[in-house]
């Protein structure tokens, strides 16, 4: 998005740090390549949207602080390396927004910004809910963020919303544990029948004012919006109605920020990474409209 590259960020309002890593990913790797790809369309972006008034990087402070450099051996020590970079940003830094990359990494964003804020409310977009224990072998594959999160307490699942939900799952009981925790899940159907206006009015009840993680699985859109992914699930929402969706993020209390699992070998054409990037620049907006609401309220 044109912005300056900082490797030492301080005193920004949002950081955004790409996170190049897929040693997660249950079926097609290549999300270690989303990072680059997002940032290559990203030149299309200039901060302005239509009505928005101020371009974005008018109201906040922001940069681009590279990558974090990952092993792609050892999930591990990936996850510790990302944990803390992440929490060395926010010690200078108020926010991040983290460019996946699989979506195993979201847990070190959550413990990292667990450890400022206390357990924090999640906005979370996906087809899947990421909640599935460790299996075969595989401690923190990306299939497994939200369980680890919630069984170490750094979110409070009654204030934590996952939306887009369907597809297949390894049991049919997958959705048994975010439930029995309260999460409140809205399946891709669900939102559907619901529409845009109605469902953010239930994650803005759910979440209410407690500080919120906001994290996009950019397999949350049907495969046709969003083809360059690693686990992708026919019938889900358009690009439309997800961005319209992202409007609402604003009147939250948002903390930190991700936009995870593009994998750019499965799309020549670009569109996934592009609409990444939108997703990034609404994500920031929403920051910034959070950010001006606070000072004018101060």
């Amino acid at each position: 998005m044109r912005l300056a590259h900082d490797p030492h960020p301080k005193g920004y309002d949002v950081v955004v740090i790409g996170a190049p890593y897929d040693g997660g990913t249950s079926y097609r790797p290549g999300a270690r390549f989303g990072p680059q790809a997002i940032r290559c369309e990203s030149g299309l972006i200039h901060g302005v949207g239509i009505d928005r008034g101020p371009g974005v990087f008018d109201l906040i402070r922001c940069a681009d602080a590279g990558d974090i450099d990952l092993t792609p051996f050892n999930q591990q020590v990936a996850m510790a390396t990302a944990q803390g970079r992440l929490a060395g940003i926010l010690a200078d830094n108020a926010a991040f927004l983290m460019l996946g990359g699989d979506h195993s990494l979201t847990l070190a964003g959550l413990r990292a910004v667990a450890a400022q804020h206390g357990p924090v409310a999640v906005l979370h977009l996906d087809a899947h809910s990421d909640t599935n224990p460790a299996m075969i072998g595989g401690e923190y594959h990306h299939g497994t963020p939200f369980r680890h999160a919630i069984d170490e307490g750094i979110v409070a699942a009654d204030h934590m919303v996952q939306l887009g939900i369907r597809g297949h799952n390894p049991r049919p009981d997958s959705l048994d544990y975010p439930r029995s925790h309260g999460v409140r899940i809205v399946t891709s159907d669900d939102f559907a029948d619901l529409g845009v206006t109605a469902t953010a009015a239930l994650i803005r009840r759910t979440i209410g004012d407690h500080p919120v993680y906001v994290s996009v699985d950019i397999d949350v859109f049907d495969p046709a919006f969003a083809p360059g992914t690693g686990t992708p699930a026919p019938g889900g929402p358009t690009s439309r109605e997800i961005l319209a969706l992202l409007r609402s993020v604003g009147d939250l209390n948002l903390v930190a920020m991700d936009v995870m699992e593009v994998s750019p070998l499965y799309d020549h054409g670009g569109i996934t990474s592009v609409l990444a990037t939108e997703v990034g620049a609404e994500l920031l907006y929403q920051y910034a409209r959070l950010h001006v609401k606070d000072k004018e309220n101060n």
